[in-house]
């Protein structure tokens, strides 16, 4: 049987946010692989069975001169699949700077490989309460919506906080290219769609599929491009629609690392700790310098947790009260540090207790922790409709300890209060 057409390739700038597009096209009945680097002439064979592909990745947290010296051969890769779109996935709160994780720079690199003059850019994603309105960004917290500039949460990022909602004057601040709006026009520059509901998105949709195969394959945003895709494209025959997934069994225990500071995981991990999780705090700069006592006095810890009955609950904060930032940001490597490290000790603890679920939280955390396991890939498991972004996923390893396992990797702010505790007892 000769391998589907590629709808779509992307990359995504972190780890979590890769496999919020997984779960977006999965939903929808497009099977995706989702690569956690770029893959062997043996994995990549394991893509010809996919509709959709991904490249997880670490931009969001990178220099502009780390894009200049890595994307474009990400982008030549993706380029080589000859998929409809490519798709440059950035957070849905757009959190980027002209420094850190420049959407700007990683959006001139892909205009120049893909030759390309216009870029769309759509970053609403009302199924994850993102609206985009007279290009302005608003996000869903607890119940209210608010401007990006005024969220309690991405006002305040530890790294790149978001001080101004209009994504025409923040995002112009990363690149020299025009961003406007879409309208009439014949499009150049950066073209922003504005996004607030099930109408502008499935226009946005339409418009990306009005184009003639190959007339502008590069497109920039959040999710908000597969749900504007697949909006456009419901009844059609490159998307089988909805499809069904295994319920999810209850497990005795499981295993959690935390490198968030979001008040939203502040709650989780309250809550997990009143509901049979031991929370164990490690020394985050003892993490941050690289010192190996605190890796393996960390896992033995969480070995003892696991010896008892419980699931341990490894984090080095809980909650913005315990942001180390000014610290952190005096020791070189400091924060990519943390992920690694956070990564080993998950490592550790699967290999010496052979559990089979596995959360990460945290989106800068989770891109450098997977990179410590042996995976070479990710599909969906289960898509979490309470907690949509974070889905559960299915590990793709030529090892067998770390074949078909079920991780989540939870961005900061994203999940109810008893994500952790869900996962572990279950979902029908």
């Amino acid at each position: 049987m000769p391998a589907p057409a590629k709808l779509l390739t992307y990359y995504g700038d972190d780890f979590t946010g890769s496999t919020d597009v997984m779960e977006a096209l999965a939903i929808h009945g497009v099977k995706t692989l989702l690569y956690t680097r770029l893959p062997s002439a043996a994995e990549a064979l394991e893509a010809d069975s996919y509709q959709a592909i991904g490249l997880a990745g670490i931009s969001r947290s990178q220099s502009p001169e780390w894009m200049d010296a890595h994307l474009p051969g990400i982008y030549a890769w993706l380029k080589s699949l000859q998929a409809r779109f490519c798709h440059y996935k950035v957070c849905s709160t757009f959190d980027s700077s002209p420094q850190v994780g420049s959407i700007g720079r990683a959006i001139d690199i892909g205009a120049s490989c893909f030759s390309q003059a216009a870029i769309p850019l759509i970053v609403g994603a009302p199924q994850l309460r993102r609206y985009t309105f007279a290009g302005n960004l608003f996000a869903g917290y607890q119940g209210e919506t608010f401007r990006i500039d005024r969220h309690p949460v991405m006002s305040r990022h530890p790294v790149t906080p978001m001080t101004e909602a209009d994504l025409r004057i923040h995002l112009g601040r990363q690149t020299a290219q025009t961003v406007t709006l879409a309208n009439h026009e014949p499009p150049a520059g950066i073209v922003l769609f504005d996004v607030h509901d099930a109408a502008t998105q499935r226009a946005a949709g339409d418009w990306l599929l009005s184009l003639p195969e190959g007339a502008l394959p590069f497109v920039a945003g959040s999710s908000g491009v597969e749900y504007a895709l697949m909006k456009a494209l419901e009844g059609s025959a490159d998307v089988p629609g909805s499809t069904s997934f295994a319920p999810l069994e209850p497990l005795s225990q499981v295993a959690v690392v935390s490198g968030s500071v979001s008040p939203t995981t502040e709650r989780q991990i309250k809550y997990a700790g009143a509901h049979g999780f031991d929370l164990l705090a490690i020394d985050t700069l003892a993490l941050a310098r690289r010192e190996p006592p605190v890796i393996a006095s960390a896992v033995d810890a969480a070995l003892r947790s696991l010896g008892a009955g419980r699931s341990p609950l490894v984090h080095t904060a809980a909650g913005p009260s315990t942001d180390l930032r000014g610290a952190l940001d005096a020791i070189p490597g400091g924060r990519e540090n943390i992920g690694v490290g956070l990564g080993v000790i998950l490592r550790d603890i699967l290999q010496r207790s052979g559990l089979r679920r596995a959360i990460v939280a945290g989106g800068d955390s989770s891109s450098h922790a997977l990179g410590q396991l042996d995976i070479f890939a990710l599909s969906t498991r289960l898509p979490l409709p309470e907690s949509p972004g974070s889905p559960l996923c299915r590990t793709h390893s030529a090892n067998p300890q770390f074949a078909r396992l079920e991780i989540a990797l939870k961005g900061g702010q994203v999940g109810r209060d008893d994500y952790f505790v869900r996962l572990r007892d279950g979902l029908s």
